[in-house]
């Protein structure tokens, strides 16, 4: 069993992305359909045999490539992402931050995929399009299909999750777009 969605969308996807100045509905449904498809919401975080890692599921070489390829010309995003990670374990271990602090997983998630110039996230977007979305930018590979993307989010995602029930907040109506 993984964590509840709801949970993981209020208490960790949202404040982390508003951390990043990015509010949208869309971008914490992708980002929460990403960590349903890669590890059902955490259920599992490292397969034997894998190079993957995390509730997403990232790659080392990936995470590296963010910072390497897209943050290091973006001092700002950078410091940002930076002060998201824990103090010591991102200096000695950077790539266990991917599985032991979920803030900042899913930070760097999220710039996996905005580091795509091509990407582009509308303001309401159905399973099929997150699924798309997540294939195209993130899962490349042919291991895990669209039909898997839509069949775990529509298991582990209730439909309460796709709209914001946080007191307090009233619905996105802005696209997602790329931090800079």
């Amino acid at each position: 069993m993984g964590i509840d969605a709801d949970d993981f969308r209020a208490y960790v996807i949202r404040p982390t992305l508003q951390k990043l100045e990015i509010h949208s509905d869309a971008a914490e449904l992708l980002l929460l359909g990403t960590a349903a498809v890669e590890s059902s919401l955490g259920a599992y975080l490292k397969t034997e045999g894998q190079r993957t890692s995390g509730i997403y599921r990232m790659h080392g070489l990936t995470h590296r490539h963010i910072w390497d390829d897209y943050l290091a010309s973006r001092a700002e995003l950078a410091s940002k992402v930076r002060g998201i990670a824990s103090q010591h374990e991102f200096l000695t271990q950077p790539h266990q931050e991917l599985t032991t602090n979920l803030a900042y997983a899913t930070a760097i998630t999220w710039l996996a995929y905005v580091r795509h110039a091509e990407f582009s996230l509308p303001k309401t977007a159905s399973s099929l399009h997150l699924a798309k979305l997540w294939k195209t930018f993130y899962h490349p590979r042919d291991d895990l299909s669209i039909d898997d993307f839509i069949e775990r989010y529509d298991a582990l995602i209730t439909p309460d999750t796709t709209q914001d029930t946080t007191p307090g907040t009233t619905p996105d109506t802005t696209a997602a777009s790329a931090p800079v």
